[in-house]
């Protein structure tokens, strides 16, 4: 059962937002060996202050599963017709991440009601780590 119902929406309104983290060092190792992604700028400490970062980063797929959350847990997942996403700024561990949503616009095309909408992760100072954009589609 879907807790936003979009077929009642309107440009503008948003999705209910999602909140995760703070990101630690346990989710990326769980990530890592169920996507495969060992990359050790995400999970070796040391290999990543070599490379000049302050710690670890997370791995921009893992931030996009949970704007894809946000997605399925607004709508049905069948429903989602197109998902796509651009990456913006690295996560790092600790920071805990913001998903949220809105109504860009919204069609009747062809007996089906489609509403596209823009979407975002951001850290809790406002950094964008992912913009991008999901169309919805279900028959009226």
């Amino acid at each position: 059962m879907s807790v936003w119902d979009y077929s009642t929406a309107k440009k503008g309104d948003p999705l209910p937002t999602l909140t995760v983290g703070p990101i630690n060092q346990d989710d990326l190792v769980l990530y890592a060996n169920a996507s495969g992604d060992q990359n050790p700028i995400h999970i070796d400490q040391n290999f990543a202050k070599k490379s000049g970062l302050p710690d670890v980063i997370a791995h921009g797929m893992l931030i996009m599963s949970y704007l894809g959350r946000l997605l399925t847990n607004s709508v049905p997942q069948s429903q989602i017709k197109n998902f796509s996403v651009q990456f913006s700024n690295m996560t790092h561990v600790n920071q805990k991440i913001i998903c949220t949503g809105k109504v860009l616009e919204k069609n009747s095309v062809e007996g089906k009601e489609i509403v596209t909408v823009s979407l975002k992760v951001e850290d809790q100072q406002g950094e964008k780590k992912i913009i991008g954009k999901a169309t919805i589609s279900s028959d009226i």
